[in-house]
Parts: structure tokens; sequence; C-alpha cells
């Protein structure tokens, strides 16, 4: 037993001795420094072209990054990916997509709007019938005016498509809005359309 108890004193003492180290502001000797250290990569910093490589001719030889996410992967409170294809299929196909957003309401409403009068009301107007300033000036034609039946009745698939991909004269939104900030538009629009025939008639 007092063997034992020396040979804890002595290793004790040694660790005690090691880790002090010649100054209070150095670590001393660290056991397992990957541990204390963390080689984690950075999303844009320079990788070592020796020992990383993006190209997928040299899996196996290098380490594979392209600093892209794992396909299939959603970051945090992010809503899935929409997958449709941009082609008329996709298109007809999106009409069963429903919005996965609950009711705007508080400060989603207002920042919905806020989004709509940047991206959309230049050229829809700020009630949705193509008044906008771009609009009205002649420089940009076939602007679809959104209070119209046609667009009353379309599904909220078929408006996130061509918000997505783009349609006709308006180009896509993709990189401009996020998909939730797109979803959100979509129900901003909702707001400003009238009530379609049937749901007044339903209502009286």
């Amino acid at each position: 037993m007092k063997r034992f108890t020396s040979i804890v004193l002595i290793a004790a003492a040694v660790v005690s001795i090691s880790s002090c180290g010649s100054s209070k502001r150095e670590p001393g000797k660290i056991y397992m420094p990957d541990m204390a250290y963390s080689r984690a990569l950075e999303t844009y910093s320079l990788l070592d072209s020796s020992k990383f490589t993006a190209d997928v001719k040299y899996l196996g030889k290098e380490i594979f990054y392209n600093a892209k996410p794992v396909a299939g992967t959603i970051a945090r409170d992010e809503i899935a990916e929409y997958t449709l294809p941009d082609d008329s299929a996709g298109y007809a196909q999106s009409a069963s997509i429903k919005n996965p957003l609950p009711p705007l309401t508080g400060a989603d409403s207002a920042e919905a709007a806020r989004l709509y009068n940047i991206n959309c009301g230049i050229c829809h107007g700020a009630d949705g019938k193509a008044n906008g300033p771009l609009a009205t000036s002649g420089k940009i034609g076939g602007v679809a005016n959104l209070a119209l039946d046609q667009y009353i009745q379309m599904a909220d698939g078929t408006m996130y498509h061509s918000i997505y991909y783009g349609k006709n004269n308006m180009g896509s939104y993709a990189s401009q809005l996020s998909r939730k900030q797109r979803w959100q538009m979509v129900q901003y629009i909702r707001t400003l359309q009238p009530k379609p025939a049937a749901a007044v008639t339903a209502g009286q």
C-alpha cells in the first residue's frame, strides 16, 4: 500500500513540475496537442494544395474538400430545397407544392412588405397592379398584374417557381431572396390580391 502511495505521489509531482513550466504564461507540456489546438478548417481560408484537393479525380490521394455543404443537408432553421426543374414539366408540377410557412404576422409581415417593395414593387407596383416605376416608364413591357384572376387562381407553388427561376421578362430572384423570403413574397402577394369570387360568395 505504501509503495502504491509513493508511486502516486511521485507521478503527481512529475505532472505538477512538467505542467508549471518556466513561466506562468506558458502552458508547459501538453498531452494530446490535437485536442488543445484544433485543426479545424475555415471555409474561406487557403488550403495546402499538397494535402487538400477540390478535384474528384484525386480522391484517395489527397483530402477532398470543396467548401460546399454535404448533398441533401439543410442549414439550421432553413426550409427544404426546391428541387423541381426549370422546364414545362417542373412548372406544371409546381402547382402541387404547398407553402411551408405559417401565415405572416407581426415582424415577418413587415419584413415581407419591405422585401416586396425592394424587389418586386419597382415593376409590379406597391399594390401589385403592374404600375411600378419601371412598368409605367415604358422601358419594360409585359409586367404581370398580380391582381388579375389568373394570378389569384395561381397555386402558391407555381408562384414560387416563377420567383425562383424567373418567368417571361422577369428574371430569377433565387440569389436575391432566401427560400423563406421567397415563400414570404408569395404570402405577401396574396394580401395584395382581391379575394377570389367564390370565396366572397361563400362568405355572404
